[in-house]
């Protein structure tokens, strides 16, 4: 080990991990600053310098610290989040002892039990109400029809659907490729339906812009339309392009519209995605490629709210020895 190494402290070895995901990893801006604001947190609670300073008693302490910790809402933290803070220290110590940085273990860092999760869903009338919602012919509605569309017909993340250009949409084919997380590439389907409302939204643009969806006037007579972002100091190729707020007020817009009492986001569509796929005997790795999860075993969380065969059979089965 170098003498350097040895002289340096866990603020700056934090630093060079985070140089490490974003150039060895290729990890995402988000990601960078999410283990960035984890580490931090342990650093400032911890006040100690020295990676050998990590002790098995100190990682029990914090944990206790986090479990008793209030959010900005004063509600505890979710047991999930309290995951998110340890998976980051777990991985830094990882990357430690890569580096040969005497330190404890990864291996002593366990992580939390967390209750199953809850997956929100729509059912297909309500995704149909939320479109109908959408039905004008101004140039508002038709993108934010669009978007609807494209986000149940594809199941992106609100991430990828904002990032999108036009050039990459392949509306002849039905199918275009987009970079998810992880910098994976992986195929997205177009329905028909989505096919039909994008090309009336292209069909209706007059800007140059490369982005596939737009900021656009707002002159709504509604009460509480989503608001249009505000001017972003950015080069003029890039300044109409949505961000991920706007996206998501969109789609909380049109739910409320359509008298859904759902908390309803983005993500909500992408469940419906998948969901859709399951109920309707989709195979389980089949989605799990077109959702871009890397492991199968994300992708059967869907599988506890969508096996519609699980009340047959106890239907058909359950009592049928009593009289």
């Amino acid at each position: 080990m170098s003498l350097n190494i040895i002289a340096m402290d866990l603020r700056q070895l934090k630093i060079q991990y985070l140089e490490y995901l974003e150039i060895e990893k290729d990890r995402s801006q988000k990601t960078i600053e999410n283990y960035d604001h984890y580490l931090e947190r342990f650093l400032k609670w911890a006040k100690i310098s020295s990676p050998a300073g990590i002790s098995d008693e100190l990682v029990r302490s914090y944990r206790l610290h986090l479990n008793r910790m209030s959010d900005e809402k004063g509600k505890p933290l979710k047991k999930i989040t309290q995951n998110y803070h340890m998976i980051a220290l777990r991985n830094f110590l990882k990357y430690l002892a890569k580096r040969d940085v005497k330190t404890l273990s990864a291996d002593k860092v366990e992580l939390g039990k967390t209750s199953s999760r809850q997956i929100d869903f729509l059912e297909i009338e309500e995704i149909e109400r939320m479109f109908q919602a959408a039905g004008g012919a101004d140039l508002k509605s038709l993108r934010d029809r669009a978007i609807l569309e494209l986000l149940f017909s594809s199941g992106l993340r609100v991430s990828e659907l904002v990032n999108l250009n036009k050039d990459q949409i392949n509306l002849r084919t039905g199918e275009f490729s987009v970079r998810g997380k992880g910098s994976k590439v992986r195929v997205v389907f177009i329905s028909d339906q989505a096919k039909s409302a994008l090309e009336r939204y292209m069909e209706k643009r007059s800007d140059i812009d490369p982005a596939l969806f737009v900021r656009v006037g707002i002159k709504h007579l509604e009460k509480n339309p989503p608001k249009a972002d505000p001017p972003r100091a950015e080069s003029k190729a890039d300044n109409l392009r949505i961000t991920p707020r706007t996206a998501q007020r969109i789609v909380k817009y049109y739910a409320t519209k359509a008298g859904i009492v759902k908390d309803v986001h983005p993500h909500t569509l992408r469940h419906s995605f998948a969901t859709d796929l399951i109920q309707g005997g989709a195979d389980i790795r089949s989605v799990q490629e077109m959702l871009g999860h890397s492991s199968v075993t994300t992708t059967q969380i869907y599988t506890h709210v969508t096996n519609k065969q699980l009340k047959e059979v106890h239907k058909a089965f359950h009592g049928r020895r009593r009289k």
